[in-house]
């Protein structure tokens, strides 16, 4: 028996996420994913104003004619939610990033399913906590959201490496995958290379102000919330408040880049404030491209 204050507040997300789908979103998601799930359907023979991209040429060479290849698209596809679920998601200064990624979450399932596509769930740490198949409906997308707000990890810490080679095992068809992240984790390049030309990835980093800047509030005992390592550090001090946020921007960068480097559009969204502009940002700009 799920407890009533657990469906409660699962219910809150949906209604909540449910409305900016269907005042926000509505046909931007399909419009941005549209036709990347593409199935060979024939071979015909060429026509004026077909795209001369679509050329077969073997057939053409054998014939003698020109024939062009024919393809139909899929009628759904398979997006997976990539949480991080580790110990740095209880961080936040005016909101939970574990919040933000539920209500995230929520959103980009009730709009898959909205347009008759599959989802899958997996939670990581350091390890792979949880895998939920794909699968469509209402009912599917609670227990995602379920998943999302009260799975209890077994680890602390993050390691990104791990998840997305299972997700290169497990995942047989071309699929959509959001990484949800705030990325404090080990180098995980290699892997990401291998899952990005498999799949459609989208690195989506979670971010919180207080991890670019501090307060000068004098001296604060900070903990890692992956290691429980404390420090204590006066904010006070200008010097020290420059070398955090300069640390901060260069790590910044270097996320950037690495995404960059492998092709990538990555959202970034922040606690506290709205994601549904950097979505909507990333829906029309994969729009454009298209």
């Amino acid at each position: 028996m799920i407890p009533t204050e657990v469906l409660r507040h699962v219910r809150r997300i949906q209604i909540y996420t449910k409305a900016i789908v269907q005042d926000v979103f509505a046909g931007q998601y399909h419009s941005a994913f549209k036709g990347l799930g593409m199935e060979f359907e024939e071979v015909r023979e060429y026509q004026p104003g077909d795209d001369v991209r679509t050329i077969d040429w073997n057939v053409t060479a054998r014939t003698g004619r020109p024939f062009v290849k024919r393809y139909r698209e899929e009628r759904e596809l398979t997006v997976v939610l990539a949480v991080d679920v580790s110990g740095s998601q209880e961080f936040g200064s005016s909101q939970l990033k574990s919040e933000l990624v539920a209500q995230l979450g929520a959103t980009l399932a009730l709009s898959a399913i909205q347009n008759n596509d599959k989802v899958a769930l997996m939670l990581f740490t350091d390890r792979v906590e949880r895998f939920v198949p794909a699968r469509k409906g209402t009912r599917h997308v609670l227990r995602v959201i379920r998943e999302l707000l009260y799975h209890e990890p077994a680890g602390r810490g993050t390691d990104i490496t791990p998840a997305l080679e299972y997700l290169s095992r497990v995942l047989t068809r071309r699929s959509v995958v959001f990484l949800i992240s705030d990325f404090l984790a080990p180098d995980f390049s290699s892997a990401l290379h291998i899952v990005r030309h498999r799949h459609d990835l989208i690195p989506v980093w979670v971010r919180d102000e207080r991890e670019q800047r501090l307060p000068a509030v004098r001296f604060v005992e900070l903990q890692d919330a992956e290691t429980h390592e404390r420090v204590v550090v006066d904010t006070h001090a200008r010097r020290f408040r420059r070398a955090f946020e300069r640390q901060a921007r260069e790590r910044a960068e270097r996320l950037r880049q690495q995404f960059r480097r492998a092709g990538l559009d990555m959202i970034e969204v922040r606690t506290g404030a709205s994601f549904v502009d950097p979505l909507i940002r990333f829906f029309r700009q994969r729009e454009r491209r298209k």
